[in-house]
């Protein structure tokens, strides 16, 4: 089989050989090619493995007319202009298994961290700012409160099972109500959107970035979050109003964040790095060496049972 792959960016390259023994790999050299790279080489290619969070430009899709597949590397393709790629006949699929409990694991990371205020305490502590204590450096235990999961897909019902182990109850919103069987399973209970941001110690965001979450999370919604409560991000960074939370985390609206994305990607605005509050971490969710190596795996597979002609096992368009 002569068929070419173009990986956009070096991301694990031994496990999509493993899978494409057969291909031509088209890899980059440094981190990743250059726009004008990628319209240059391919030009003859019949797959492209994207990368989240890494546009791919219509300009890079109309100079490959062999392009009969775009396989996402992660879970959001949002990176993608879906409606262009469907009128050009080309198929997309996305890597969403592997990133589940890593992402899962982060969420419930930042959640201990920003209430046990870690992330604050270590940066002070190496700056010789710390006056140590009985009654110094108090922080809030999770356990007892409740979480509130805005998207109870794979992430959330992955986090949900972390906070249950962490003595946490669990509520959740979510576009459809999942199955009555699931919901005994954690104790959980499904609550309107306005209703969950009241009730919840902590509220995560685990939904997927579309033209409906976009901005979801404004200034009205932290308005009706307790001034005690918490908000991890581990989504898209789009799904909240940025200012908003800003002007609600400098106001004491509410009492901190932990944040793994951001609006405007790699760009953390200042006044994010400037508060103790906020705990930052630079779109870690999946970044583990294991799970780099899956996702790698993955999406090789869905390529390989495309060109068999078969169903890829993660097709979303």
């Amino acid at each position: 089989m002569n068929k070419k792959v173009l990986v956009m960016l070096a991301v694990p390259k031994d496990e999509i050989q493993k899978v494409l023994p057969d291909w031509n790999l088209i890899y980059p050299e440094n981190e990743k090619f250059s726009q004008e790279e990628l319209i240059e080489k391919v030009v003859d290619c019949d797959a492209i493995i994207t990368v989240y969070g890494n546009k791919i430009v219509n300009e890079v899709i109309d100079a490959a007319p062999n392009l009969k597949m775009i396989a996402n590397f992660g879970a959001g393709y949002d990176n993608i202009d879906v409606a262009h790629a469907k009128s050009k006949g080309i198929i997309i699929t996305n890597s969403p298994d592997p990133v589940t409990e890593p992402t899962a694991e982060l969420a419930m990371g930042l959640m201990i961290s920003v209430a046990r205020r870690m992330a604050e305490m270590d940066r002070k502590l190496r700056e010789k700012q710390v006056t140590w204590g009985v009654m110094r450096n108090l922080s809030t235990t999770l356990v007892g409160k409740t979480l509130g999961i805005i998207g109870m897909g794979a992430i959330g019902k992955a986090l949900a099972r972390r906070a249950i182990a962490s003595g946490m109850k669990v509520v959740y919103h979510n576009r459809n109500r999942v199955d009555e069987v699931i919901e005994k399973s954690f104790s959980a209970q499904y609550l309107a959107l306005d209703e969950l941001l009241k009730l919840s110690d902590v509220v995560s965001l685990n939904m997927p970035l579309t033209a409906e979450t976009k901005g979801m999370i404004g200034k009205e919604e932290l308005a009706l979050m307790k001034s005690s409560a918490y908000l991890i991000n581990t989504a898209r960074g789009p799904v909240i109003d940025q200012q908003a939370l800003i002007e609600a985390l400098h106001s004491g609206r509410i009492a901190g964040a932990g944040l793994d994305v951001y609006e405007n990607e790699p760009t953390v605005p200042d006044e994010l790095l400037a508060m103790d509050n906020v705990v930052l971490i630079p779109h870690l969710g999946t970044a583990t060496h294991e799970t780099r190596k899956e996702m790698s795996t993955l999406v090789a597979e869905n390529i390989k049972a495309f060109f068999n002609g078969e169903t890829p096992p993660n097709r979303v368009v």
